[in-house]
């Protein structure tokens, strides 16, 4: 970045300033909120996410420097709910993601499902990827099917579960079309993430605190090291009584 483009002590200040302003409002808004979904702490929790990122990015051009602390944006935490308080109905959303990880082994298992099949009209199905994992999910409930991944030869990827809840059930058939398309996000009530990105950080922490281990370890090593070794008797000196 060229030194024109950077951004000035000034303004690297006010944004400063901004975060100030918005910790004040977001604790004012917390300490007055009128429920456990406030729109108002919702709105408060946004503008300070986006006042800490605006200047960890100022921070950063004009100093090479960033903030110890990250505060997730608006688009990473659901809205506040405004669904019914009393939901007579409710909507579970699951995606599951995964890998074709040992197409033989799926093969084969579709293959085993269609020799048992007394109703089976031969092995042309169960000869092709596609096939198989028809087979497989017509065969298996899709919880025994995550449960029993390894086996089909699949590998877990990312998954979520949305929770929603509605004033009264849908009509049947009225979804089935876009079961994703029609969801309010301020009609959620929970949603559950699994993803390999959390394991990754979580194994990021580990290997940062077992490398501190280590180097706390060589250091307590070295200082051993460097303290004098006494040879019997030699390097003490008798006690003197009238001390």
């Amino acid at each position: 970045m060229s030194d024109a483009a950077q951004p000035t002590a000034a303004e690297v200040r006010a944004a400063a300033e901004a975060i100030k302003t918005a910790l004040d409002r977001h604790l004012a808004a917390v300490e007055r909120r009128s429920g456990e979904d406030d729109p108002a702490v919702y709105e408060a929790f946004n503008q300070l996410a986006a006042a800490a990122e605006a200047y960890d990015e100022l921070l950063y051009d004009r100093y090479d420097e960033v903030t110890p602390f990250e505060i997730p944006g608006a688009e990473e935490t659901l809205p506040p709910y405004t669904g019914p308080e009393e939901p007579n109905a409710l909507s579970v959303l699951i995606r599951r993601d995964y890998a074709v990880a040992e197409p033989q082994r799926l093969l084969a298992q579709a293959q085993r499902i269609e020799a048992a099949d007394d109703e089976s009209t031969g092995a042309e199905a169960a000869g092709t990827v596609h096939g198989a994992l028809g087979i497989l999910f017509g065969e298996f409930e899709p919880d025994e099917i995550a449960s029993r991944h390894k086996e089909f030869g699949l590998e877990e990827g990312d998954s979520t579960l949305w929770v929603t809840a509605a004033e009264e059930p849908a009509d049947p058939g009225e979804w089935l079309e876009a079961p994703f398309e029609s969801i309010d996000p301020q009609h959620v009530v929970c949603r559950f993430d699994v993803s390999a990105v959390f394991d990754d950080e979580i194994d990021d922490l580990e290997d940062i605190e077992d490398l501190e281990d280590l180097e706390d370890e060589e250091e307590t090593d070295d200082d051993l090291e460097d303290e004098p070794e006494l040879d019997g008797d030699e390097d003490l000196e008798p006690l003197d009584a009238d001390r």
